[in-house]
Protein backbone atom coordinates (compact mmCIF):
# COMPACT_ATOMS: atom_id res chain seq x y z
CA UNK A 1 0.00 0.00 0.00
CA UNK A 2 1.12 3.57 -0.64
CA UNK A 3 2.15 5.23 2.57
CA UNK A 4 0.78 8.69 1.74
CA UNK A 5 -2.86 9.61 1.35
CA UNK A 6 -4.01 10.63 -2.09
CA UNK A 7 -7.60 11.82 -2.15
CA UNK A 8 -9.83 13.46 -4.63
CA UNK A 9 -12.35 16.12 -3.78
CA UNK A 10 -15.11 14.54 -1.68
CA UNK A 11 -18.73 15.41 -2.36
CA UNK A 12 -19.76 17.50 0.63
CA UNK A 13 -22.70 18.90 -1.25
CA UNK A 14 -24.96 17.78 -4.04
CA UNK A 15 -26.46 19.55 -6.99
CA UNK A 16 -27.58 19.03 -10.53
CA UNK A 17 -24.19 18.74 -12.18
CA UNK A 18 -22.44 15.41 -12.62
CA UNK A 19 -18.75 14.71 -12.44
CA UNK A 20 -16.92 11.68 -13.71
CA UNK A 21 -15.28 9.28 -11.30
CA UNK A 22 -12.37 10.84 -9.39
CA UNK A 23 -8.98 9.36 -10.15
CA UNK A 24 -8.48 8.07 -6.64
CA UNK A 25 -10.36 8.28 -3.36
CA UNK A 26 -9.49 7.34 0.20
CA UNK A 27 -11.62 4.21 0.41
CA UNK A 28 -11.78 4.15 4.20
CA UNK A 29 -13.17 7.69 4.33
CA UNK A 30 -15.89 6.85 1.80
CA UNK A 31 -16.75 3.73 3.84
CA UNK A 32 -16.98 5.72 7.08
CA UNK A 33 -19.10 8.36 5.37
CA UNK A 34 -21.34 5.65 3.94
CA UNK A 35 -21.75 3.87 7.27
CA UNK A 36 -22.64 7.19 8.88
CA UNK A 37 -25.20 8.28 6.30
CA UNK A 38 -26.83 4.83 6.21
CA UNK A 39 -27.23 4.80 9.98
CA UNK A 40 -28.45 8.41 9.87
CA UNK A 41 -31.22 7.38 7.48
CA UNK A 42 -32.09 4.43 9.69
CA UNK A 43 -32.41 6.39 12.93
CA UNK A 44 -34.27 9.25 11.25
CA UNK A 45 -36.78 6.64 10.05
CA UNK A 46 -36.62 4.28 13.00
CA UNK A 47 -40.13 2.84 12.78
CA UNK A 48 -41.78 4.79 15.58
CA UNK A 49 -42.29 4.41 19.32
CA UNK A 50 -41.56 0.67 19.38
CA UNK A 51 -37.98 1.18 18.22
CA UNK A 52 -35.05 0.23 20.42
CA UNK A 53 -33.42 2.75 22.75
CA UNK A 54 -30.20 2.90 20.71
CA UNK A 55 -32.23 3.84 17.62
CA UNK A 56 -33.39 7.04 19.35
CA UNK A 57 -31.61 10.12 20.65
CA UNK A 58 -31.17 10.46 24.39
CA UNK A 59 -34.15 12.40 25.75
CA UNK A 60 -31.83 15.04 27.26
CA UNK A 61 -28.57 14.33 29.11
CA UNK A 62 -27.01 11.02 28.10
CA UNK A 63 -25.74 9.26 24.99
CA UNK A 64 -27.00 6.58 22.62
CA UNK A 65 -25.67 5.16 19.35
CA UNK A 66 -28.00 7.54 17.51
CA UNK A 67 -26.27 10.50 19.16
CA UNK A 68 -23.06 9.49 17.39
CA UNK A 69 -24.41 9.87 13.86
CA UNK A 70 -24.43 13.63 13.27
CA UNK A 71 -21.08 14.38 14.94
CA UNK A 72 -19.44 11.59 12.95
CA UNK A 73 -20.67 13.17 9.74
CA UNK A 74 -19.27 16.55 10.79
CA UNK A 75 -16.03 14.79 11.74
CA UNK A 76 -15.88 13.31 8.22
CA UNK A 77 -16.47 16.79 6.77
CA UNK A 78 -13.42 18.01 8.69
CA UNK A 79 -11.22 15.17 7.38
CA UNK A 80 -12.50 15.76 3.85
CA UNK A 81 -11.68 19.48 3.98
CA UNK A 82 -7.97 18.72 4.37
CA UNK A 83 -7.77 16.01 1.71
CA UNK A 84 -9.88 17.87 -0.85
CA UNK A 85 -8.14 21.21 -0.33
CA UNK A 86 -4.68 19.72 -0.70
CA UNK A 87 -5.71 17.82 -3.82
CA UNK A 88 -7.15 20.95 -5.45
CA UNK A 89 -4.17 23.10 -4.51
CA UNK A 90 -1.91 20.51 -6.14
CA UNK A 91 -4.02 20.80 -9.29
CA UNK A 92 -3.13 24.49 -9.44
CA UNK A 93 -6.23 26.14 -7.99
CA UNK A 94 -5.54 29.20 -5.88
CA UNK A 95 -6.76 29.74 -2.28
CA UNK A 96 -8.94 32.60 -3.55
CA UNK A 97 -10.65 30.28 -6.05
CA UNK A 98 -11.22 27.69 -3.35
CA UNK A 99 -12.61 30.31 -0.99
CA UNK A 100 -15.15 31.49 -3.56
CA UNK A 101 -16.18 27.92 -4.29
CA UNK A 102 -16.49 27.23 -0.56
CA UNK A 103 -18.91 30.12 -0.09
CA UNK A 104 -21.05 28.99 -3.02
CA UNK A 105 -21.16 25.39 -1.81
CA UNK A 106 -22.10 26.46 1.71
CA UNK A 107 -24.92 28.71 0.47
CA UNK A 108 -26.33 25.96 -1.76
CA UNK A 109 -26.09 23.37 1.02
CA UNK A 110 -27.85 25.74 3.43
CA UNK A 111 -30.62 26.23 0.87
CA UNK A 112 -30.95 22.47 0.45
CA UNK A 113 -31.43 22.26 4.21
CA UNK A 114 -34.33 24.71 4.12
CA UNK A 115 -35.94 22.68 1.34
CA UNK A 116 -35.51 19.42 3.27
CA UNK A 117 -36.92 20.91 6.48
CA UNK A 118 -40.04 22.39 4.95
CA UNK A 119 -40.94 20.14 2.00
CA UNK A 120 -43.58 19.90 0.59
CA UNK A 121 -45.71 22.77 1.93
CA UNK A 122 -43.28 25.58 2.90
CA UNK A 123 -45.59 27.44 5.28
CA UNK A 124 -43.72 30.67 5.99
CA UNK A 125 -45.18 31.19 9.46
CA UNK A 126 -43.58 27.94 10.70
CA UNK A 127 -40.67 27.41 8.31
CA UNK A 128 -37.61 26.00 10.07
CA UNK A 129 -34.35 27.69 9.12
CA UNK A 130 -32.04 25.77 11.44
CA UNK A 131 -31.28 22.16 10.54
CA UNK A 132 -28.79 19.38 9.85
CA UNK A 133 -27.64 20.53 6.41
CA UNK A 134 -27.56 24.13 7.63
CA UNK A 135 -25.20 23.19 10.47
CA UNK A 136 -23.01 21.24 8.06
CA UNK A 137 -22.92 24.28 5.74
CA UNK A 138 -21.91 26.65 8.55
CA UNK A 139 -19.22 24.37 9.94
CA UNK A 140 -17.88 23.57 6.48
CA UNK A 141 -17.73 27.26 5.54
CA UNK A 142 -15.94 28.44 8.67
CA UNK A 143 -13.50 25.56 9.02
CA UNK A 144 -12.65 25.44 5.31
CA UNK A 145 -11.92 29.18 5.20
CA UNK A 146 -9.87 28.87 8.38
CA UNK A 147 -7.84 26.05 6.84
CA UNK A 148 -7.29 28.01 3.62
CA UNK A 149 -6.02 30.95 5.67
CA UNK A 150 -3.74 28.89 7.94
CA UNK A 151 -2.93 25.21 7.45
CA UNK A 152 -0.92 24.67 10.65
CA UNK A 153 -2.17 22.08 13.16
CA UNK A 154 -1.30 24.11 16.26
CA UNK A 155 -3.66 26.94 15.37
CA UNK A 156 -6.47 24.39 15.02
CA UNK A 157 -5.73 23.00 18.49
CA UNK A 158 -5.95 26.52 19.93
CA UNK A 159 -9.22 27.12 18.08
CA UNK A 160 -10.60 23.79 19.32
CA UNK A 161 -9.80 24.66 22.93
CA UNK A 162 -11.30 28.13 22.48
CA UNK A 163 -14.65 26.92 21.13
CA UNK A 164 -15.05 24.12 23.70
CA UNK A 165 -14.02 26.14 26.75
CA UNK A 166 -15.78 29.24 25.46
CA UNK A 167 -19.05 27.35 25.03
CA UNK A 168 -18.77 25.93 28.56
CA UNK A 169 -18.26 29.45 29.93
CA UNK A 170 -21.24 30.69 27.92
CA UNK A 171 -23.60 27.98 29.11
CA UNK A 172 -22.35 27.84 32.71
CA UNK A 173 -21.62 31.46 33.57
CA UNK A 174 -23.89 33.67 31.45
CA UNK A 175 -27.21 34.41 33.23
CA UNK A 176 -30.37 33.30 31.44
CA UNK A 177 -32.72 36.31 31.11
CA UNK A 178 -35.81 35.74 33.22
CA UNK A 179 -34.31 32.70 34.97
CA UNK A 180 -31.00 33.75 36.48
CA UNK A 181 -27.56 32.22 36.87
CA UNK A 182 -27.17 28.50 36.07
CA UNK A 183 -26.58 26.33 39.17
CA UNK A 184 -27.41 29.19 41.54
CA UNK A 185 -30.88 30.18 40.27
CA UNK A 186 -31.74 27.54 37.72
CA UNK A 187 -30.61 23.95 37.20
CA UNK A 188 -27.50 23.64 35.05
CA UNK A 189 -28.53 22.49 31.57
CA UNK A 190 -32.18 22.94 32.43
CA UNK A 191 -34.16 21.70 29.44
CA UNK A 192 -36.05 24.96 28.98
CA UNK A 193 -34.13 27.63 30.85
CA UNK A 194 -30.69 27.75 29.25
CA UNK A 195 -28.98 30.49 27.27
CA UNK A 196 -28.89 28.42 24.06
CA UNK A 197 -32.67 27.92 23.95
CA UNK A 198 -33.30 31.50 25.10
CA UNK A 199 -31.31 32.96 22.19
CA UNK A 200 -33.13 30.77 19.67
CA UNK A 201 -36.51 31.79 21.07
CA UNK A 202 -35.58 35.45 20.58
CA UNK A 203 -34.24 34.99 17.05
CA UNK A 204 -36.64 32.41 15.60
CA UNK A 205 -39.97 32.43 17.46
CA UNK A 206 -42.35 30.02 15.78
CA UNK A 207 -39.58 28.51 13.63
CA UNK A 208 -37.92 26.02 15.97
CA UNK A 209 -37.85 22.21 15.86
CA UNK A 210 -39.46 21.85 19.31
CA UNK A 211 -41.81 24.82 19.12
CA UNK A 212 -44.59 24.10 21.61
CA UNK A 213 -45.24 25.55 24.07
CA UNK A 214 -43.62 28.75 22.79
CA UNK A 215 -42.03 29.68 26.14
CA UNK A 216 -40.23 26.30 26.25
CA UNK A 217 -39.28 26.13 22.56
CA UNK A 218 -35.81 24.93 21.57
CA UNK A 219 -33.89 23.64 18.55
CA UNK A 220 -31.16 20.96 18.55
CA UNK A 221 -29.41 22.74 15.66
CA UNK A 222 -29.75 26.25 17.09
CA UNK A 223 -27.38 29.16 16.68
CA UNK A 224 -25.15 29.01 19.76
CA UNK A 225 -24.68 25.24 19.59
CA UNK A 226 -22.99 25.79 16.22
CA UNK A 227 -19.99 26.92 18.31
CA UNK A 228 -19.11 23.49 19.76
CA UNK A 229 -20.12 21.85 16.45
CA UNK A 230 -17.17 23.73 14.98
CA UNK A 231 -15.06 21.82 17.50
CA UNK A 232 -16.33 18.52 16.10
CA UNK A 233 -15.34 19.62 12.59
CA UNK A 234 -11.94 20.85 13.81
CA UNK A 235 -11.24 17.43 15.33
CA UNK A 236 -11.92 15.92 11.90
CA UNK A 237 -9.66 18.55 10.34
CA UNK A 238 -6.84 17.65 12.74
CA UNK A 239 -7.32 13.99 11.80
CA UNK A 240 -7.00 14.93 8.14
CA UNK A 241 -3.77 16.80 8.85
CA UNK A 242 -2.49 13.70 10.67
CA UNK A 243 -3.30 11.53 7.64
CA UNK A 244 -1.27 13.80 5.35
CA UNK A 245 1.89 13.21 7.37
CA UNK A 246 4.81 11.14 6.11
CA UNK A 247 4.27 8.02 8.20
CA UNK A 248 3.11 4.49 7.54
CA UNK A 249 -0.56 3.64 7.26
CA UNK A 250 -0.17 1.40 10.29
CA UNK A 251 1.21 4.33 12.31
CA UNK A 252 -1.64 6.53 11.13
CA UNK A 253 -4.22 4.00 12.31
CA UNK A 254 -2.44 3.63 15.64
CA UNK A 255 -2.31 7.40 16.06
CA UNK A 256 -6.04 7.68 15.45
CA UNK A 257 -6.71 4.94 18.00
CA UNK A 258 -4.58 6.79 20.55
CA UNK A 259 -6.42 10.03 19.78
CA UNK A 260 -9.71 8.20 20.26
CA UNK A 261 -8.65 7.02 23.71
CA UNK A 262 -7.61 10.56 24.67
CA UNK A 263 -10.88 12.10 23.46
CA UNK A 264 -12.98 9.46 25.23
CA UNK A 265 -11.11 9.99 28.50
CA UNK A 266 -11.35 13.77 28.32
CA UNK A 267 -15.01 13.65 27.29
CA UNK A 268 -15.90 11.33 30.16
CA UNK A 269 -14.08 13.38 32.77
CA UNK A 270 -15.61 16.65 31.55
CA UNK A 271 -19.07 15.06 31.47
CA UNK A 272 -18.94 14.69 35.26
CA UNK A 273 -19.32 18.49 35.41
CA UNK A 274 -20.68 19.33 31.93
CA UNK A 275 -23.01 16.43 31.01
CA UNK A 276 -23.15 14.74 27.63
CA UNK A 277 -26.03 16.34 25.75
CA UNK A 278 -26.51 16.08 22.01
CA UNK A 279 -29.37 18.58 21.83
CA UNK A 280 -27.16 21.27 23.35
CA UNK A 281 -23.99 19.82 21.75
CA UNK A 282 -22.07 20.19 25.02
CA UNK A 283 -18.27 20.34 24.96
CA UNK A 284 -17.99 16.98 26.72
CA UNK A 285 -20.27 15.51 24.06
CA UNK A 286 -17.95 16.88 21.34
CA UNK A 287 -14.97 15.02 22.81
CA UNK A 288 -16.89 11.84 23.68
CA UNK A 289 -18.50 11.56 20.24
CA UNK A 290 -15.22 12.40 18.48
CA UNK A 291 -13.54 9.62 20.45
CA UNK A 292 -15.99 7.06 19.08
CA UNK A 293 -15.77 8.57 15.58
CA UNK A 294 -11.98 8.36 15.69
CA UNK A 295 -12.09 4.80 16.96
CA UNK A 296 -14.47 3.76 14.18
CA UNK A 297 -12.36 5.55 11.57
CA UNK A 298 -9.19 3.90 12.91
CA UNK A 299 -10.84 0.49 12.57
CA UNK A 300 -12.10 1.18 9.04
CA UNK A 301 -8.76 2.71 8.03
CA UNK A 302 -6.88 -0.31 9.39
CA UNK A 303 -9.05 -2.79 7.48
CA UNK A 304 -9.21 -0.80 4.22
CA UNK A 305 -5.76 0.78 4.01
CA UNK A 306 -3.48 -1.33 6.24
CA UNK A 307 -4.95 -4.78 5.69
CA UNK A 308 -5.70 -3.96 2.06
CA UNK A 309 -9.42 -4.63 2.10
CA UNK A 310 -9.94 -1.46 0.11
CA UNK A 311 -8.39 -3.07 -2.97
CA UNK A 312 -10.56 -4.68 -5.62
CA UNK A 313 -11.66 -8.17 -4.74
CA UNK A 314 -13.84 -10.10 -2.34
CA UNK A 315 -12.88 -8.07 0.73
CA UNK A 316 -13.71 -4.76 -0.96
CA UNK A 317 -17.10 -6.23 -1.87
CA UNK A 318 -17.90 -6.31 1.86
CA UNK A 319 -17.65 -2.51 1.87
CA UNK A 320 -19.67 -2.13 -1.35
CA UNK A 321 -22.92 -0.68 0.07
CA UNK A 322 -21.07 1.77 2.32
CA UNK A 323 -18.87 2.93 -0.57
CA UNK A 324 -21.98 3.63 -2.62
CA UNK A 325 -23.69 5.55 0.18
CA UNK A 326 -20.46 7.39 0.96
CA UNK A 327 -19.80 8.48 -2.60
CA UNK A 328 -23.08 10.43 -2.79
CA UNK A 329 -23.85 10.93 0.90
CA UNK A 330 -25.74 14.22 0.72
CA UNK A 331 -27.82 12.94 -2.18
CA UNK A 332 -28.72 9.88 -0.09
CA UNK A 333 -29.67 12.08 2.85
CA UNK A 334 -31.86 14.37 0.72
CA UNK A 335 -33.59 11.39 -0.88
CA UNK A 336 -34.33 9.98 2.58
CA UNK A 337 -35.71 13.29 3.86
CA UNK A 338 -37.86 14.01 0.80
CA UNK A 339 -39.16 10.47 0.22
CA UNK A 340 -41.19 10.26 3.43
CA UNK A 341 -43.14 13.52 2.96
CA UNK A 342 -43.72 12.63 -0.70
CA UNK A 343 -45.21 9.25 0.21
CA UNK A 344 -47.23 10.83 2.99
CA UNK A 345 -49.19 13.07 0.60
CA UNK A 346 -50.13 10.12 -1.65
CA UNK A 347 -53.54 9.24 -0.22
CA UNK A 348 -55.88 6.37 -1.12
CA UNK A 349 -58.49 4.13 0.43
CA UNK A 350 -57.43 0.80 1.92
CA UNK A 351 -60.09 -1.48 3.35
CA UNK A 352 -62.45 1.45 3.71
CA UNK A 353 -60.08 3.87 5.47
CA UNK A 354 -57.66 6.57 4.37
CA UNK A 355 -54.09 5.36 3.87
CA UNK A 356 -50.78 6.22 2.25
CA UNK A 357 -47.87 4.01 1.10
CA UNK A 358 -46.05 4.15 4.43
CA UNK A 359 -49.14 3.33 6.47
CA UNK A 360 -50.06 0.58 3.98
CA UNK A 361 -46.63 -1.02 4.43
CA UNK A 362 -47.00 -0.82 8.21
CA UNK A 363 -50.44 -2.42 8.25
CA UNK A 364 -49.81 -5.15 5.70
CA UNK A 365 -46.18 -6.04 6.43
CA UNK A 366 -44.39 -4.71 9.48
CA UNK A 367 -47.28 -4.93 11.92
CA UNK A 368 -47.22 -8.73 11.49
CA UNK A 369 -43.79 -8.94 13.14
CA UNK A 370 -44.70 -9.73 16.78
CA UNK A 371 -41.79 -7.96 18.49
CA UNK A 372 -42.21 -4.15 18.18
CA UNK A 373 -38.46 -3.53 18.26
CA UNK A 374 -37.80 -5.91 15.39
CA UNK A 375 -40.83 -4.57 13.49
CA UNK A 376 -39.47 -1.02 13.78
CA UNK A 377 -36.00 -2.20 12.78
CA UNK A 378 -37.37 -4.02 9.73
CA UNK A 379 -39.11 -0.82 8.63
CA UNK A 380 -35.91 1.18 9.18
CA UNK A 381 -33.80 -1.22 7.11
CA UNK A 382 -36.42 -1.34 4.34
CA UNK A 383 -36.62 2.45 4.15
CA UNK A 384 -32.83 2.73 4.00
CA UNK A 385 -32.72 0.09 1.25
CA UNK A 386 -35.21 2.13 -0.79
CA UNK A 387 -32.96 5.20 -0.42
CA UNK A 388 -30.00 3.09 -1.54
CA UNK A 389 -31.46 2.49 -5.01
CA UNK A 390 -30.99 6.01 -6.50
CA UNK A 391 -27.44 6.42 -5.16
CA UNK A 392 -26.60 2.94 -6.48
CA UNK A 393 -27.82 3.98 -9.93
CA UNK A 394 -25.62 7.08 -9.78
CA UNK A 395 -22.65 4.99 -8.67
CA UNK A 396 -23.13 2.54 -11.54
CA UNK A 397 -22.95 5.46 -13.96
CA UNK A 398 -19.82 6.80 -12.23
CA UNK A 399 -21.68 9.95 -11.29
CA UNK A 400 -20.88 11.85 -8.12
CA UNK A 401 -23.23 14.79 -7.80
CA UNK A 402 -21.85 18.03 -6.40
CA UNK A 403 -22.15 21.81 -6.69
Amino acid sequence: MAESVVASEPNLTAGSGAATTPAKRLVSLDVLRGLTIAFMIMVNNNGGPGSWKEMNHAAWNGFTATDLVFPTFLFVVGVSIVLATQARLKRGQSPAQLARHTVVRAVVLFAFGIVVNNFPFFHWEHMRFYGVLQRIAICYLIVELFYLWDRRANTKVVALAAVLVGYWVLVRWVPVPGAGMPVRDVQFLDRNQNIVAWVDRQLMPGHLYEDSPAHDARDPEGLLSDIPALGTTLLGLLTGIWLLGRRSNRAKAAGMAAGAALCLAMGFLWSLEFPLNKKMWTSSYVLWAAGWSLLLFALVYWTMEVRGWGKAGATRALAWPWLIFGSNAIVAYMVSELLGPTLDVIRFQDQGRASNPLWYAHVHFFSHIPDPGWAAFAFSVSYTAACFVPVWLLYRRKMFLKV
